[in-house]
């Protein structure tokens, strides 16, 4: 069985760091393009980063480019998003997600990705 844990959210100041990370299991990995998406309250998923399956490609929203980065440890089964310089506006619930998407790319089109995680909560205030 397929599944996603997010971890490593929470209280942070704004201009501190976080670094979440995916844990999967149930599947090969580099079988899968991996998407980090953010929801908050009455909005829609909103794409974030995303990595290829060979890790090769990623893909950043502007609002985040230059603060955030996106890596993936095939080995450990594990997928990080490392977020600097955080923003009260980066406050959301973060998923990771997973997608059958051709080897040498990734999108953040949240309906291209079949698997879920639970989410893991960042606020972002002082």
């Amino acid at each position: 069985q397929l599944q996603l844990v997010e971890s490593g959210g929470g209280l942070v100041q704004p201009g501190g760091s976080l670094r979440l990370a995916c844990a999967v299991s149930g599947f090969t990995l580099d079988d899968y393009a991996i998407g980090w998406f953010r929801q908050t309250p009455g909005k829609d998923h909103e794409g974030v980063s995303c990595i290829s399956r060979s890790g090769g490609f990623t893909k950043y929203a502007d609002s985040v480019k230059g603060r955030f980065t996106i890596s993936r440890d095939n080995v450990k089964n594990t997928i990080y998003l490392q977020m600097n310089s955080l923003k009260p506006e980066d406050t959301a619930t973060y998923y990771c997600a997973a997608g059958l998407i051709p080897q040498n790319m990734c999108v953040m089109r949240p309906w291209e990705y079949d698997d879920w995680g639970q989410g893991t909560q960042v606020t972002v205030s002082s």
